[in-house]
């Protein structure tokens, strides 16, 4: 790694850090530390985190595309593939191609139908209960190396104290509630501009950052905007 490109890692990570201030919106510092490791780790293109709840079911929080949401989404269907060990079993799961890769015949590839060449996983652990894994996906096949898996840790961690100083079930829940009204949002923007869900997931991320808007609040008013509109 250059100096240059260590000088850049030390302004990511210390803006990662302020993001973890107490008091902490964990909506926005998750999305906040998901979209500095797509930005900061090589070879990355998209992340999402794996949580699992109290009941045994695994949820996907602050996904950073909508493809993300669908390959998580094949792996709790079909029970395999690199979150799901990771959140229940593995501290790291790693392939470098996932369209061959044996381990997972049926979620392998899918995931390569959806665009994804490469996945690494690390499994974080925060108290007093949370537990889950730091989804980190690659476009090209053969795109992770030592400085992925050094960097990925590094944010799994990150993310670890965030859940950790989150103790409360509503901040879980609030999470769980955000992650639920995007996706709503995004199958309306898709019926109303007929666009596919990748689209329609950009579209709401790009209204996000043009209106200094929280994700969240982007999807809640255009639900909100659709009911208003059923109603009258």
């Amino acid at each position: 790694m250059s100096s240059a490109q260590s000088d850049d890692l030390a302004a990511v990570m210390t803006a990662a850090a302020a993001t973890l201030r107490a008091p902490i919106d964990l909506d926005k510092t998750l999305e906040q530390l998901l979209a500095s490791a797509i930005d900061t780790v090589p070879g990355i293109d998209q992340a999402s985190l794996s949580i699992t709840t109290r009941d045994g079911k695994i949820e996907t929080l602050a996904p950073t595309d909508e493809r993300v949401v669908r390959a998580d989404q094949l792996q709790y269907e079909l029970q395999e593939g690199p979150c799901l060990e990771a959140a229940l079993a593995e501290p790291v799961v790693e392939s470098g191609d996932l369209s061959i890769d044996p381990r997972w015949p049926q979620y392998g590839p899918k995931a390569a139908a959806l665009g994804f060449g490469a996945q690494i996983a690390f499994q974080f652990r925060a108290e007093p209960h949370a537990r889950g894994a730091l989804n980190l996906y690659a476009d090209e096949k053969h795109s992770l190396d030592a400085d992925t898996r050094a960097l990925g840790a590094l944010f799994a961690g990150l993310v670890a104290v965030a859940m950790g100083w989150a103790r409360q079930d509503d901040s879980m829940a609030q999470a769980l509630i955000s992650r639920n009204v995007i996706g709503q949002a995004v199958g309306i923007v898709m019926e109303r501009y007929t666009v596919d869900p990748d689209r329609a997931f950009a579209f709401l991320v790009r209204t996000s950052q043009d209106s200094n808007t929280k994700l969240r609040a982007v999807a809640e008013s255009i639900v909100a905007d659709l009911v208003s509109r059923t109603r009258s």
